[in-house]
Formats: structure tokens, sequence, C-alpha cells
């Protein structure tokens, strides 16, 4: 029993004095913030790969399977890691910035992009050019049995319904589910509360009529599943987008042009094909994001323009480019 705990109190000195936030002393490279999902994990490692592609001197570290937004931000600003790879512009404008959420794509943007900057020093990139959002589906049979496109649609059949909703969303304020009988005036016949995971598979096997996930998952396609339109816009924008410390924008400017490289660069199409060929396919992310790189060679050439000469932008950081 004694070597044992020698053993474990040894063990976990030498895991304390490798990972961020624990005393260590970090050196010249970057850490990328990451998540436990797959959306989050390989758009860091296309991020890494980029910069490793691009900055081959720069070394590059992942912080991975955080559970959340809120840790992702905490591990920012305690200055654990430099970029997170993946923050959706919906939910941080109602969670870390506890801001009114907006329908309006250009309020939202603007809003996190300003708050992010004047409450935690961090500059919110543009887009990716995917959103990620919350999404009612249903089957492609179902679909076209009952004439179903958008999510009023449901309406008239929805006290026969049974509904797998995603365990977060039922309390959640502004978008959740009081918000979504409130604005689409009906609710079904049968809520069931569930992890967002097992949802796509609960719709697929008729266990469920219709449920809520996320708008870029690759089961959407693997399954057949047809994403019905929030026609009454329940839902606010959820752009998906990298953040940068302001230290490590000011400090290395080479590091900002590669990464306004992946402005526009993932569309919505992509995003879900890259989250299946992991999910699915079971491949894994650095895999997946190498493939992708590679097939866009690595976005060599790409012209990009400076943050500091747009206007929402210039206000900003104009003072840190002088």
């Amino acid at each position: 029993m004694k070597r044992l705990m020698i053993f474990i109190i040894t063990m976990f000195l030498l895991v304390g004095c490798s990972l961020p936030g624990l005393g260590v002393t970090r050196g010249e490279g970057i850490v990328i913030s990451s998540g436990n999902t797959t959306e989050r994990q390989i758009n860091s490692e296309i991020i890494a790969q980029m910069v490793s592609h691009h900055i081959p001197e720069m070394q590059v570290d992942i912080l991975s399977n955080l559970g959340s937004s809120i840790l992702v931000l905490q591990s920012m600003t305690r200055k654990d890691a430099d970029i997170s790879s993946v923050m959706y512009t919906g939910t941080s404008l109602t969670g870390e910035l506890n801001m009114q959420a907006t329908t309006d794509v250009d309020e939202a943007f603007e809003k996190v992009v300003k708050g992010y900057y004047e409450q935690f020093d961090i500059v919110w990139f543009p887009s990716y050019g995917f959103a990620n959002s919350y999404a009612f589906m249903v089957t492609e049979e179902f679909s076209q049995e009952h004439n179903v496109t958008k999510v009023s649609d449901l309406e008239e059949i929805a006290d026969s319904l049974r509904a797998g909703i995603d365990t977060g969303w039922i309390d959640r304020d502004g978008d959740g589910y009081e918000a979504f009988k409130e604005l689409y005036g009906f609710d079904f016949n049968e809520v069931l509360p569930m992890e967002i995971g097992l949802v796509y598979n609960a719709v697929q096997n008729n266990e469920m009529d219709v449920v809520l996930g996320y708008s870029t998952d690759g089961r959407i396609d693997a399954y057949n599943l047809v994403v019905l339109e929030d026609d009454l816009q329940l839902f606010p924008p959820y752009d998906a987008s990298l953040v940068l410390s302001v230290d490590m924008y000011e400090k290395h400017p080479e590091l900002v042009k590669v990464l306004l490289m992946l402005e526009g660069a993932i569309s919505p199409d992509d995003m879900q094909a890259l989250n299946r060929r992991s999910d699915e396919d079971k491949v894994e992310p650095r895999t997946v994001a190498k493939e992708f790189l590679e097939e866009n060679n690595y976005f060599e050439g790409k012209e990009i323009i400076p943050l500091e000469t747009r206007p929402l932008y210039k206000e900003l950081l104009g003072d840190l480019s002088d």
C-alpha cells in the first residue's frame, strides 16, 4: 500500500507539471483550447496544422476535452490557452457575456466581437463560414409522409408526436423550451430530455418522431434526416469563429495572418462532412483535419483583409497596430 501511494503521488506530480494552469512555465509557443465535441476537436487540429505548416518554428499544443464554452473561456482568461478553436455567437452572447439574445446575425456578431474584446481582452475572429445551431429534425420518410419541412408544419400533428430534446435546452433562457412553446404556440404529446448525442439514433430508429440536434452534425446526412426550417426564428445565430488573446494578437502578427486564412474557409456542408468523417467513419480528428487541409492546399496564397482595416474592428484594434 505504501509503495502504491508513493507511485500515485509521483504520477500526479509528473502529470501536474505537464499541464497548463498547475504552475508550469509556458514556453513561446501557443496553446489551443479545444472541447469535448468532435467539431471543436477537428477545428483545433485544423488551426494547429495550419500554424505548423505556415509557421513551422512555432510550437503548438492543444488543451482538449473542456466541457463547455465557459470552461474554454476560463482557460484563456487564466492564460492556460491562447486560442479557442470554436466559439458560437448565440452561445457566447447569452452565456459568457450575459446579453439579450437576438436573431439578427450582424447584431449578434458585433456584440460578441465588442464584448469579448472589452470584457476579456480576446479578439473574436470572422466566421469560419458555418453556423452550428440547434435544429429540429425528422426522418426523410416522416417529412414526406406528413409534408413537413418547417417547424410550424408540426403544429397540426403535435399532439401525437414524441420529441427527443437536448437536456440542456429544457431550462435554457431566451431560445429554450418555454420560449419555443410561447413563440410557436404548441407543445408535443411527449417530451423526453436526453443527451444530444443520442437524439439522432432515437429518431432514426423511430423511437422519437422529432428531435432537437445540432445543424452541422454528420449524422444528419448519414441517417437521411431532414432539418426543419426555424421559420419563426426561435434560435439566434450560432456562427462559428475562433478567438485569440490580445497578447498573442500583439506579439505574433504572422499568426494572425495564418488564422485569417480560415475566414469563410469551412462551409456548413464542409463541417457536416468533417463531423461525419470522424463520428461515423471513426477517423481521428487529426486525420480528418489533415485531409481537409491537404485538399485545400493549406489555403496557400489566400488573400486576407487585415482586421484593423475593417469598420467593426478598426475602433477596437487600431491602437494595437501602432
